[in-house]
């Protein structure tokens, strides 16, 4: 795996493997005037820019202005061309300021063995030196990865209460088995640098919507080995959103679960049957309906879901016994 130099994490510099760093320098922001063609070539998103964007096949209109960038999200809804800004600025000042933002845990090797691993990365979103890290795994039914409405912005709103948050870039087009593996191996190589990229291992969460959820409830049923990544502790508290995932074990880890009264795609009565199997089985749930609601609503700006994802930080502080200690 080829290192880079990584800076502004500790007064040291320190070596990631797989850092993408980027130069400092000041750097404009995008709005939601700007076009798909602003975004690929932002000199801060050099060498990444392709992976922010959902789809790794498809040739996209380089003229579409990111004010309809839902267009490109059809398992999704309210997708709300601001916060998306909002969070992909976040990215933008991240790597003015000299912080690496993405990171490629494959190493070079295992990219040539699976090619398709190169659509895969980390972007770090940071909050307290050694404060514990949540993953983010975005949804798009394992065609796509929606990592622009319900990625960047919960990893913003995440590091925003002071945690450390990385959003996942997983493989699609190869259903769930294979994404679970690259969860599993960016889990592992989280776990592996944590002293470099400066968090704490201890009390991480996993954060998952419709896709996304299935793979991050699937490594707090079995734990990250099952799927290729290392022998490392379950996570204190899976956030899944809008899923119709079923499998389990015992036992699970605090469960945060959210859905809307109105999704066809994973409808209320299949999270509900999920949520009193995990109570069956001793699991600590906490389980929240939103009225006028479909599938794939992010952080639910301007609906009943709003705000849900500061609920969902607090259900992972008590959990690892930090009340409140985000805010």
């Amino acid at each position: 795996m080829t290192t880079r130099l990584t800076a502004l994490l500790f007064p040291l510099l320190v070596n990631v493997p797989g850092a993408h760093p980027e130069p400092a320098g000041r750097a404009s922001h995008l709005t939601p005037q700007s076009t798909i063609k602003d975004l690929l070539n932002h000199p801060s998103f050099a060498g990444f820019g392709r992976l922010i964007l959902p789809w790794d096949d498809r040739a996209y209109d380089q003229d579409l202005p990111l004010a309809r960038i839902a267009s490109l999200l059809p398992y999704h809804s309210h997708v709300d061309p601001e916060t998306v800004t909002n969070a992909l600025n976040r990215i933008i000042d991240d790597t003015s300021s000299g912080k690496t933002v993405f990171y490629s845990f494959y190493s070079d090797a295992q990219a040539r063995q699976e090619p398709a691993r190169k659509q895969t990365g980390l972007f770090f979103f940071r909050g307290r030196p050694g404060a514990p890290f949540a993953i983010i795994c975005p949804g798009g039914g394992f065609s796509y990865v929606g990592s622009v409405h319900e990625g960047f912005p919960y990893a913003e709103a995440i590091s925003g209460k002071g945690y450390n948050a990385f959003v996942l870039k997983y493989r699609v087009g190869h259903g769930g088995t294979p994404a679970t593996e690259d969860l599993a191996a960016a889990l592992s190589y989280v776990f592996q640098n944590a002293t470099a990229l400066g968090v704490s291992t201890r009390g991480y969460s996993l954060w998952g919507s419709s896709a996304g959820a299935r793979m991050a409830a699937a490594i707090g049923s079995h734990g990250a080995a099952r799927y290729g990544g290392g022998e490392i502790p379950k996570p204190s508290a899976i956030v899944m959103a809008y899923t119709a995932h079923s499998d389990y074990s015992s036992p699970e880890p605090p469960t945060f679960v959210i859905v809307g009264e109105q999704d066809r795609i994973a409808p209320p009565a299949s999270m509900e049957s999920r949520v009193e199997t995990l109570r069956k089985s001793g699991a600590t749930v906490e389980y929240h309906k939103y009225r006028a609601l479909g599938h794939g609503f992010g952080l639910g700006k301007g609906t009943s879901a709003e705000g849900w994802v500061f609920e969902a930080i607090r259900f992972w502080e008590t959990a690892i016994g930090r009340p409140g200690t985000g805010k």
